[in-house]
């Protein structure tokens, strides 16, 4: 079965391979893994947003703190960063100037261009200066930029927009630190829109392979993947869509585009999968972000999808042909093995009944020679009797001393029981174990140190052996025959199923 779905996938992913270089396609598998992992950064984001939340003093929050959250918001959830720079303060408070022109940036994304524009008309600029310029004018770019990509089909607002964004711009660069990123990367957006191209791509290379700022990393690739389409560079042009996605995706950035267009382009290149995959996530990002112009620009983007879908079906009808195919050759490959194994559980069977056949000659065997030694052992008990009867009569004082108590039986007896339970033992190891699971818990057989069997043990042992008579077990362990019935009653009345207890006893197996 692992087989068949190794080659369904093989089968099916050669339907969708564009041909792309290794390096673009390292970067699209980098990306699917990590849209897999998206809810894990989105989690890693609001953790440090609710870090900062729990440090603001409501009676008297700190200005600096609310922009803190309103960045962390940005581009994140856009409603949230929103409410934050308008009531972050207090409610009816006077914003300040930072929380206005802040507030224009993000309006447009809600599609509140008027809104947005009286909004940062109301900052006076006049005393601006260092951070606080750059932070404005940065958000006229930022404000008239979503305008121009929204009035994208009206082509005079979109121009005006457009030039009123670059004007921005324009003013940032000739503020900014120098050695800033930001700058640099300002410096390469304003030479890509104003059509000095090659000097873009160099900046927009360098920051990319320098800057460890996700976001900033996230815009360069997109930047590069623009130019590589101007170029009919195909294979740059996904790889850096790869890039710029990947790089929202792990920074936890909801207001994204290049998802989007790297979707519409995996349509294009016929990968269904990832078309769906990277469109469906666009969407479901405008969504969480709360970016109502993102969802039109995702949403008119998914029927693209039930097109692809529906080539996909004849793809994946050729690859159902093609598995089938290969499943009746391994189902006729199957039924060839069973057979085969059919064969062999037979041999199996057959080697199994001769083992068993063989354990219980061996118990035969076993048996007998615990006959000839209870036949021994009897007559060594007549001989000792014998002895001590002409001992007594005064025929060998000292051989009479010696006989007389039973010490010589007694040192036979312990041989043979030394022999009998490491020859048992060897063959029932377990026989200890197995015996007392047949046991109460408060009757359980305990051994002295170096016993291997005791009295009870033994005349269980006998039993499993075959010897079940009571008078022979007695002979065998030079007992009377009322002593092995006590035993063998008081070893019934410990037993969970008294019943039974011999019969389980006698199904104790061998280790063979």
């Amino acid at each position: 079965m692992r087989f068949l779905a190794a080659l369904l996938l093989l089968v099916s992913t050669a339907y969708c391979w564009g041909g792309y270089s290794t390096r673009t396609a390292e970067a699209l598998s980098t990306l699917d893994r990590n849209l897999r992992n998206r809810s894990r950064y989105i989690d890693e984001r609001q953790a440090k947003i609710d870090s900062l939340r729990s440090t603001v003093d409501p009676a008297s929050p700190d200005p600096e703190l609310i922009l803190q959250i309103v960045n962390l918001y940005r581009g994140f959830e856009n409603d949230s960063a929103l409410y934050y720079l308008e009531e972050g303060l207090g409610s009816g408070k006077e914003l300040p100037p930072r929380f206005l022109w802040k507030r224009a940036a993000l309006l447009p994304l809600a599609g509140m261009f008027e809104e947005a524009e009286k909004t940062f008309s109301k900052v006076d600029s006049t005393g601006l200066s260092g951070d606080d310029l750059a932070s404005y004018l940065e958000a006229g770019r930022q404000m008239h930029r979503y305008a121009a990509d929204f009035y994208v089909r009206d082509p005079e607002r979109h121009a005006s927009h457009v030039f009123a964004s670059l004007e921005f711009q324009k003013r940032n660069i000739e503020t900014m630190d120098h050695d800033n990123d930001w700058y640099k990367y300002n410096e390469a957006e304003f030479c890509a829109s104003t059509g000095r191209l090659p000097m873009a791509k160099i900046l927009f290379e360098e920051l990319l392979a320098e800057s460890d700022d996700l976001t900033l990393q996230a815009k360069c690739a997109h930047h590069l993947a623009l130019l590589s389409k101007l170029e009919d560079r195909d294979d740059d042009h996904v790889y850096y869509l790869a890039l710029s996605a990947d790089a929202d995706v792990r920074s936890a950035t909801r207001e994204v585009l290049s998802l989007q267009e790297l979707g519409a382009v995996m349509e294009e290149a016929g990968d269904t999968h990832r078309a769906y995959n990277y469109l469906s996530n666009a969407l479901r990002n405008a969504v969480e972000c709360g970016a109502p112009v993102r969802m039109i620009d995702s949403a008119i983007s998914l029927p693209l999808i039930e097109d692809a879908y529906m080539r996909k079906m004849q793809q994946n009808q050729t690859a159902t042909y093609i598995v089938l195919a290969v499943f009746v050759l391994m189902t006729m490959i199957l039924i060839a093995m069973m057979i085969v194994l059919r064969r062999r559980m037979n041999r199996l069977r057959q080697l199994q009944e001769r083992l068993r056949k063989e354990s219980d000659a061996r118990q035969i065997y076993i048996s007998r020679f615990l006959q000839l030694c209870s036949i021994y052992m009897d007559k060594l008990n007549s001989f000792s009797t014998m002895v001590n009867r002409k001992l007594a009569t005064g025929q060998a004082d000292e051989l009479y001393s010696l006989t007389k108590s039973g010490k010589y039986v007694e040192e036979l007896n312990a041989d043979f029981f030394d022999v009998f339970d490491n020859m048992f033992l060897h063959i029932y190891p377990t026989f200890y174990q197995e015996v007392n699971a047949l046991l109460r818990p408060d009757s359980q057989i305990e051994l002295e140190d170096g016993e291997q069997l005791n009295t009870d043990l033994r005349i269980l042992a006998f039993m499993r052996l075959g010897i079940t008579e009571s008078g022979r077990i007695a002979q065998m362990l030079n007992y009377s025959l009322n002593t092995i019935y006590s035993y063998r009653n008081r070893l019934k009345n410990r037993a969970i199923n008294k019943e039974s207890f011999e019969n389980d006893v006698m199904k104790i197996p061998p280790a063979i």
